[in-house]
């Protein structure tokens, strides 16, 4: 029974975060440990799967609409992918209550500050290709070493670095998505290497993040505004800050 409530909960939210460009597992891995299941045994290693299907789903549809930008998202993977071993070497030196406060502050500065601008013209190309190019490496480095540290797949920083250096919000949404799939699928390998995994929550949450991420990355391409994703995305930052706030200080 909470199995399958657990799958409904998730095709919801796989529906708004494709739309977002991110895989959820910020929010899969407290949920499931709110529903019951171990912590690092199931919620971890089953949030970073889903977080994985939900991102390689919604790329698909992205990939097919020529809406990602592949020649930039390679020096984002690389460098994110160096940064966040570093980020885990250093999780020992930083106490873990001073991570969630950085990370909780982060995150209600990058939503508030998107919230307010949310109206805002987008302009696109704002950064020559050059420097472009190396602001992505740098962010993604920088966002890799975060990851590593609060072990998270990044999609939720990568969106306002793309965003920062003029990106459309669309084209930063996709693009993410398509970033995320490769940091999703290393951390999930290693936590099934080593044993960690519940078949029956995985299997039919992973059903419902396919068809949630499927119609959530449809209506985006279609429907959605490029306002409405900024205002969507603030919100669940500013959510989830929430959250990591009160559990900090609870």
């Amino acid at each position: 029974m909470i199995i399958a409530f657990a799958a409904g909960v998730v095709l919801f939210l796989a529906f708004i975060f494709s739309m977002l460009g991110l895989g959820g597992a910020m929010l899969y891995v407290p949920l499931f440990h709110i529903f019951g299941f171990d912590f690092k045994a199931v919620a971890i290693p089953t949030a970073l799967l889903l977080n994985m299907i939900s991102t390689v789903s919604a790329s698909s549809v992205y990939l097919r609409s020529k809406m990602v930008d592949v020649k930039g998202a390679v020096p984002l993977i690389v460098s994110a992918f160096i940064g966040a071993p570093v980020g885990a070497y250093l999780t020992k030196m930083v106490p873990t209550g001073v991570l969630i406060l950085l990370f909780a502050i982060f995150m209600v500065f990058v939503g508030g500050r998107m919230l307010f601008t949310a109206d805002r013209p987008e302009q696109a190309g704002a950064a020559e290709a050059r420097n472009r190019f190396l602001l992505i490496g740098t962010g993604g480095f920088i966002i890799g070493l975060i990851a590593g540290l609060l072990g998270v797949g990044g999609g939720f920083l990568f969106v306002p670095l793309m965003l920062a250096i003029g990106y459309p919000a669309k084209r930063a949404a996709a693009t993410s998505s398509f970033v995320v799939i490769f940091s999703s699928f290393s951390g999930f390998a290693g936590h099934v290497a080593a044993g960690h995994f519940n078949w029956p929550l995985m299997i039919s949450t992973a059903v419902a993040v396919l068809i949630g991420s499927q119609i959530g990355a449809k209506v985006m391409k279609e429907k959605m505004k490029a306002r409405w994703i900024k205002q969507l995305y603030a919100i669940v930052l500013l959510v989830v800050a929430a959250e990591l706030l009160l559990k900090l200080y609870a």
